[in-house]
């Protein structure tokens, strides 16, 4: 009877054992389960708010963009509003065509006294540099330092003077190059245009 009792007594302790035991397991798996879950809703947190920082900077370099950048009908206006500018600085706002005849007929008379008189330094006065002349090396005198330097009798030659002298100023027509101060059958001529600066002379030919 008392070995019975015994036997019970261990059956009954390793049947407690065994389910202290499952229980514990169960435990450890629940536990091993929400700290999976608390992970994963950790790493979708921190992938959210890394996206989040991504697209900031994206919006706001879109919106310094939006206020900077030029839509193309406002750079067409742009571009129409400085092409006025650019050709006053090279005819001064008019063209040959556009010059009063009388003015004209005024500046060449000065050309004439000028020639006449072989008076260089006058000639250069009513002279736009760079200019073409004839008698120069390369065709080209850059400044008026270097049209003085050629001499009066260089620059203002008779025939030159005769071409200038046989002009009829009332007669002189504009065209693309101007106008141009020469009579029939002499050689040498002097052309005048428009310029930035006003009427000047342009190119002497020989």
């Amino acid at each position: 009877m008392k070995k019975m009792r015994l036997v019970l007594a261990g059956i009954l302790t390793a049947f407690c054992l065994t389910a202290c035991g499952g229980q514990a397991n169960m435990a450890t798996t629940v536990e091993t389960i929400d700290m999976s879950k608390n992970t994963e809703q950790d790493e979708t947190e921190a992938t959210a708010q890394d996206e989040t920082e991504t697209a900031a900077p994206e919006e706001e370099e879109a919106a310094v963009s939006g206020e900077t950048a030029e839509t193309p009908a406002e750079q067409e206006s742009d571009a129409e509003d400085s092409a006025p500018a650019e050709e006053g600085q090279t005819s001064g706002g008019l063209d040959n065509f556009d010059v009063d005849q009388e003015e004209v007929e005024a500046f060449a008379e000065k050309i004439k006294e000028a020639v006449a008189a072989q008076d260089l330094e006058a000639l250069a006065d009513l002279t736009s540099f760079p200019v073409y002349v004839g008698v120069s090396e390369n065709g080209v005198v850059e400044t008026r330092e270097d049209f003085l330097a050629l001499g009066a009798d260089t620059v203002i030659t008779p025939e030159l003077q005769e071409a200038v002298e046989g002009t009829d100023v009332t007669a002189l027509s504009a065209s693309m190059a101007g106008f141009t101060m020469m009579t029939e059958g002499v050689s040498g001529s002097i052309t005048f245009s428009m310029t930035a600066d006003g009427l000047a002379i342009t190119g002497i030919n020989y």
